[in-house]
């Protein structure tokens, strides 16, 4: 069993339920973590906070905060509070109360990053929670399939939840602004890493993104650190219909010339291994393949297999491997 300081300095970028489900896992093998968050939400409650005060969307950067919560009673019980929603036929209806606290504490501390720091300081995380711009951000994708009239021709479609549902097929995406303030924070993070860790989560609108922010993006090609990117359990409404090869190719056209060291994936989500394999290769990468689902059927991580996946790709094995961390 891996002991916590083992892994070094570990630096996990993404957003939602695909984060969170990254930073449980790495918890487990460092005590240097830190999550570098997308901040272009724009629906729920993060959207209407986001829309009435102007701030940084806080739900992702909440979620973060509640998957590196202390193990004991305290920690518990206030992840529970930070994630906890009003239900209500009035104003504060589906607001997390996690939420309104993050902005109460920007709006006092007139610092989103001090902000983010006293809540992880409530929670006693075991790591740190970081917006990877400085502001507020729209992602915008180009489209195929939208027009009645030319199937083949491009739509543009913007905002976080029209991209992440559309039924059309994205074929790229870009920010708005173009050329967003990273978090100085968070491109010290990268450029301090012992590993760097990009998914899993929602392709275009979670992973891609961050490598559209020209200071991190830069970081990402400068820092010492290696490189794993970590594939999807499943396809998300966004990318139906991509195999796991060319959601790694799009990965490589939004961020041309970036090696990649370790590509880790689960053997359920592959059709075609040796093609991943292939792909894997060209971005300078070796393809480690591990059981990290939790075998009951549905799309979700399994967070002690994905914990030891993550151990055997930073110590370099990649043969078959039987067992969860621990065992």
């Amino acid at each position: 069993m891996i002991t916590p300081s083992d892994a070094g300095a570990v630096v996990a970028l993404g957003g939602g339920h695909g984060l969170a489900a990254s930073l449980q896992a790495l918890r487990h093998l460092s005590d240097r973590l830190t999550a570098v968050v997308t901040v272009a939400d724009d629906g729920g409650s993060s959207g209407r906070l986001r829309r009435e005060f102007g701030v940084l969307p806080p739900g992702d950067l909440r979620m973060a905060l509640a998957a590196l919560c202390e193990d004991g009673e305290w920690g518990r019980l206030w992840r529970d509070v930070l994630q906890h929603r009003f239900h209500s036929s009035g104003p504060l209806d589906n607001h997390s109360l996690g939420n309104l606290l993050i902005v109460a504490l920007w709006q006092r501390l007139g610092d989103p990053v001090a902000g983010l720091d006293w809540v992880g300081r409530l929670l006693g995380a075991r790591g740190r929670v970081l917006p990877m711009a400085a502001v507020p951000l729209e992602i915008e994708a180009s489209v195929r399939g939208l027009a009645p009239a030319d199937p083949t021709a491009l739509t543009a479609v913007r905002g976080q939840v029209a991209v992440a549902t559309t039924p059309g097929d994205v074929v790229e995406v870009h920010l708005v602004p173009a050329q967003p303030p990273a978090c100085p924070e968070a491109v010290a993070a990268v450029l301090d890493a012992d590993w760097v860790v990009l998914g899993p989560g929602s392709w275009f609108t979670s992973v891609l993104p961050h490598l559209m922010v020209p200071e991190l993006a830069a970081a990402l090609h400068q820092t010492s650190a290696r490189r794993c990117v970590t594939m999807n359990l499943s396809a998300q409404a966004e990318t139906d219909g991509l195999s796991a090869q060319a959601h790694l190719e799009v990965f490589a056209e939004h961020a041309p010339g970036l090696r990649v060291d370790v590509v880790l994936a689960d053997p359920s989500a592959v059709e075609d291994a040796d093609a991943l394999d292939g792909v894997v290769r060209r971005l300078g990468g070796t393809l480690v393949m591990r059981q990290v689902n939790r075998g009951d059927g549905t799309a979700r991580h399994d967070t002690l297999r994905l914990a030891a996946a993550y151990r055997d790709a930073f110590a370099g094995v990649v043969g078959d491997v039987v067992g969860e961390l621990g065992r």
